[in-house]
Order: structure tokens, then sequence, then C-alpha cells
């Protein structure tokens, strides 16, 4: 009887560890994704007040969405901002609930795989966490061409909304990301965002 006792105490420790095991966080994957042709219109520019509403996405889903929370970047134009921090001031900003940051690393896409969390910005009062402007950010402004181009070797890290984290490659301002950008082109199909990104899902990884 004791022998039985004995047996059943150890079934049921190795049923309860087994189980505990079972309940544990599940690792997600990692992967690389691209999107393509992610519409961010706006309406003003060349010395008028720049307004329209801002095309936000989740890193979560990997897709656009409007929820006014539910989001971790914005796009309008050439400008990008985060869903932490404060406005700017400018026309149809959204209201940031989150604690979204960024800041912008140096290298290849596959070679940004640390993150440096001192360099974390949000937006604020006086500048987004991505600067605008040619040269600031992630792009130039080439004034002859009349094109925008992303700047190579520029990588944008992100704090997601709730705390996780993603970074972003920009391929193409244009339609369907052409290699070369004629004039008609650089009039007509702007606007249109092409990039990869790969978010981090799991709760405390930072790599």
């Amino acid at each position: 009887m004791k022998t039985l006792k004995i047996l059943m105490l150890l079934s049921f420790i190795i049923t309860f560890n087994s189980c505990s095991d079972d309940d544990g966080p599940q690792i997600q994957e990692v992967e690389s994704r691209t999107v393509t042709n992610l519409f961010a219109p706006q309406t003003g520019g060349q010395g008028d007040p720049v307004s329209g509403e801002f095309t936000k996405f989740d890193f979560e889903s990997g897709a656009i969405t409007t929820s006014a929370s539910a989001w971790d970047i914005a796009f309008r134009g050439t400008t990008i901002i985060v869903n932490g921090g404060e406005s700017l001031g400018t026309t149809d900003e959204p209201d940031r609930t989150g604690e979204a940051a960024a800041y912008i690393a140096t290298g290849t896409f596959s070679s940004v795989t640390t993150l440096n969390p001192s360099q974390f910005n949000q937006d604020s009062a006086s500048g987004y966490a991505i600067p605008s402007g040619s040269g600031n950010g992630w792009y130039t402004y080439n004034f002859m061409a009349n094109t925008i181009d992303p700047i190579p070797g520029r990588v944008l890290v992100f704090r997601t909304r709730d705390g996780k984290y993603a970074k972003v490659e920009i391929l193409s301002y244009y339609k369907d990301a052409p290699e070369e950008i004629t004039p008609e082109i650089a009039a007509d199909d702007l606007r249109y965002y092409t990039f990869n990104f790969v978010y981090q899902p799991n709760e405390g990884e930072t790599s």
C-alpha cells in the first residue's frame, strides 16, 4: 500500500509538471513581412497648411486600421507619427493613447537586431520621433527630379503602443515601387509606401 501511494504521488507530480509546461507562454515566430502600396494622402503643402487624416498601421495584425487606439504608427505624406507622446499641433493628427516611441538606427535591415532603449523618443509639441524634412529622417528630396528617395542604411526602430518592438525599412514612396521614377510617376503616383517590417510579438523580447 505504501509503495502504491508513492507511485501515485510521483504520477501526480509528473502530470502537474507537464501541465505547468503546457500552460507556459508560447513563443511566437518572428518573421519579416512586406507591405505594398500603403496610401498616405495629404492635402496642402508647398507653403500651405498640411491636413488630411493619417493612415494608421498596426504591427500585430500587419495591416491598416481605422481604430482610434489600436494603432502603432501612422502616415501622412512623408510624415510618420507614433502612438505615443503628444501632437505637434498639425491639423487632423490622431490622439496618442499608447506608449509607442521610435528612433532611427544605422545599418542594413538584417544587421539591426538589438535595441538601444535610451534612444527611443515619442512625438512631442516640438517635433516627431521620426524627424521630418529632407535628410532628417527616412528620406531625401531630390529637387531636380522632384522625387522622394529613402535613405539607404536607415532603419526605423519602434516600440509599439503596448511595449513590444518592430523595425521598418522603407523601400519606396511610389505606387508599385518602380525601379525608375519618371516625371509622370513623381507627379501622380506618390505617397504609396512599400516597406519591410519585422514585429517582435513576444513579451519582453528585445531582439
